[in-house]
């Protein structure tokens, strides 16, 4: 893996809001749903991958990009992230990392609007 501190550093980066956000529900108002999904999305999401990166490799059936971006988008990114780098998978082709990068945003921005602007407070 080419330049493992940076990407590290990027990668916690990328986290610290979702993270802020996930405890700052769960310390202030008992809700770890967030932190829990996000836990337990990302293991199943760098599962899938794993799955996905063996099965290119024996030219068997592969798992959907469809569902590999549900699994990004219902919070597993930082496992998908982690196993792009991990595997080598999915990092090469643009149209799968154009959607990975705008699924990664969203969370991004959803996270500022609970932290900071508030207009999210209904849902979480």
């Amino acid at each position: 893996m080419r330049y493992p501190r940076l990407k590290l550093l990027a990668f916690a980066m990328l986290c610290l809001l979702p993270l802020g956000g996930a405890l700052k529900t769960g310390l202030a108002e008992q809700f770890w749903f967030p932190a829990l999904l996000y836990i337990a999305a990302s293991l199943v999401c760098a599962g899938l991958y794993w799955h996905d990166k063996r099965q290119a490799q024996v030219q068997g059936p592969r798992i959907p990009e469809k569902l590999l971006h549900l699994s990004e988008l219902l919070g597993g990114w930082p496992g998908a992230l982690v196993a792009q780098q991990l595997w080598r998978h999915k990092t090469r082709k643009l149209s799968y990392q154009v959607v990975f990068w705008l699924i990664v945003l969203v969370h991004q921005v959803v996270w500022v609007d609970v932290l900071f602007l508030g207009q999210w407070r209904h849902i979480f």
